[in-house]
């Protein structure tokens, strides 16, 4: 059998749409843009067998109209969110695996960022959207501090080997706030030479690993000394537990730039 082949495809300013491939036959995920997808597909001569969405945002979705009316696929999605993605045909819960590729995928429903937001894992990668990023996580949008520190724990406690792909190009703002919040951390300093690297020559920083998410991203690292203590910091508060320590970080990154960034 064919392995299993997963691409970046740029779109718009920094997203990825990830195209999942064994043999001939392609899933993409989250099509913002239809374009890239149908330039990739004819690329590799492949034909496209279903549609996943992680959440309504429009750069996520924008493309699947204009697939649609080209390829006959099912477009599976957050059934939570069905009213706002047009074109879903096979809503999503907690507890649903999709079967594509010859791979099994779990659905977790992971709100925060948006109250539907799903999560695709299989047994050795997730296709996790905007919900967990490499050094960072999504904003909230709609859900609630508490209900993403939920969904970013359980990703958290994926195997440490587990490839993590999420859908936009922030690694390097996302290093910068994490350095802000552990100047100390080695980790953080390698990997924003490392990313920097990759980024100088047109290369994604993405996939990451929920190992190597754990050392350098500090909304995994809420239950760390050093995290927590730059979190009361930035606050001025006394902050009690991990979840006020996490709540803060997503405050204080929502306002943060980094030394030298344009504003």
């Amino acid at each position: 059998m064919n392995a299993l082949e997963i691409v970046p495809l740029p779109a718009f300013a920094d997203n990825y749409l990830w195209l999942l491939l064994r043999g001939d036959a392609a899933v993409i995920v989250d099509p913002g843009d239809a374009a890239p997808v149908e330039q990739a597909l004819a690329a590799r001569k492949a034909r496209l067998t279903a549609i996943l969405v992680t959440h309504h945002h429009f750069d996520h979705v924008g493309g699947i109209a204009a697939l649609a009316s080209r390829h006959e696929v099912p477009v599976y999605g957050p059934a939570a969110e069905a009213g706002a993605i047009k074109g879903l045909t096979r809503p999503l819960r907690e507890g649903d695996c999709v079967e594509v590729l010859d791979t099994t995928l779990a659905v977790w429903e992971v709100p925060g960022h948006t109250l539907g937001h799903i999560a695709y894992v299989a047994d050795d990668f997730v296709l996790c959207g905007d919900t967990l990023f490499a050094a960072g996580c999504g904003r909230l949008f709609e859900g609630t501090a508490a209900q993403l520190h939920a969904s970013l724990s359980r990703l958290a406690a994926l195997p440490p080997d587990t490839r993590v792909y999420c859908t936009h190009e922030y690694t390097l703002a996302n290093l910068a706030f994490a350095a802000a919040v552990e100047p100390g951390q080695p980790a953080i300093q390698d990997e924003i030479a490392r990313v920097r690297a990759l980024r100088a020559q047109g290369l994604p920083s993405l996939p990451t690993t929920i190992g190597h998410e754990r050392r350098i991203n500090p909304f995994l690292r809420a239950d760390a000394p050093a995290v927590a203590a730059a979190a009361r910091r930035q606050s001025g508060q006394p902050l009690s537990g991990d979840l006020e320590v996490f709540a803060a970080l997503r405050r204080w990154k929502d306002g943060f730039r980094a030394p030298g960034a344009a504003t």
